[in-house]
Order: C-alpha cells, then sequence, then structure tokens
C-alpha cells in the first residue's frame, strides 16, 4: 500500500462559514486554522498547503471566557524608541473583533511561509452579513 502525497496543483478548496455567536474565541479560531490547515481532509499532507477558504461570521459576539476580558492584552510596537502600545481585550473586541479573531487564528497556525499563505484564505466579518455568496459556502458547526 502506497501513500499518497497532496500536490499543490491537485488541491480542490472549498469555502466553510464559522458562527461565533456566543462560542468562545479560541474555540472558534481552532476550528478555524484545522480547516485553514487541511486537516479535516483525507489528503492531508503537512508539507503542502491542502487546506480551504473559511469565513467567520458574528466577530463581535465571540465570548472570552474566565477574566480573559479584562486581563488579557494585545501588544503592538511602532519600531521607535518607547513604541510599545498596549490594548485590552475589553477594548479590542468593542472596537476591532475582526483583529482579535484573526490573531486568535494566526496564533494557532504555524509560524511559517505556507501558514502565511493560509491567513489568506481567511474572511472575518464582525456581523452576520457577508460578501461570498457566489462561493457558496457550506455551515461548518463549531461546539459552544
Amino acid at each position: 500500500m502506497s501513500t499518497t502525497m497532496a500536490k499543490k496543483e491537485t488541491v480542490e478548496r472549498k469555502w466553510y462559514i464559522l458562527d461565533a455567536a456566543g462560542v468562545p474565541l479560541g474555540r472558534t479560531a481552532t476550528v478555524a486554522a484545522d480547516i485553514l490547515r487541511g486537516k479535516h481532509k483525507v489528503t492531508y499532507t503537512p508539507h503542502v498547503d491542502c487546506g480551504d477558504f473559511v469565513i467567520i461570521l458574528n466577530a463581535e459576539k465571540a465570548v472570552l471566557t474566565g477574566k480573559k476580558l479584562d486581563q488579557k492584552v494585545y501588544y503592538r510596537h511602532s519600531g521607535w524608541v518607547g513604541g510599545l502600545r498596549e490594548t485590552k481585550y475589553s477594548r479590542l473586541m468593542q472596537t476591532k473583533p475582526e483583529l482579535a479573531m484573526n490573531l486568535a487564528v494566526r496564533g494557532m497556525l504555524q509560524k511559517n511561509t505556507i501558514a502565511r499563505g493560509q491567513l489568506t484564505r481567511l474572511k472575518v466579518f464582525r456581523g452576520a452579513e457577508h460578501k461570498h455568496q457566489s462561493q457558496q459556502p457550506v455551515a461548518w458547526p463549531v461546539a459552544k
């Protein structure tokens, strides 16, 4: 019996929708990362980008459990001396919930060039509306 390895040219990409309303942020990000990597497919190959497209809806209604909303902090640096900026997740979820979801998914992907390509297939929307109806996305269940 031989092992089949997926090739970049033969990968079929589908579109999936995840609804983040009332679901913990990390749980939604975990499911999205698995779909982006292609781990749900039989033809999963670690060194080939064989994942699918993911649309995450209702990012503003995602839940942070415990005290994470007040204690978790997002840091960014401008590159200048004294340029470290910090934002609590309570403010980040009010102003930019798409960024919070994107950061969570990015942290669960590998740190290499394949993951940067996979992250381009992630589409995050604040509300329940999206502009990818023509791709006929399929709903993917996320356990609460």
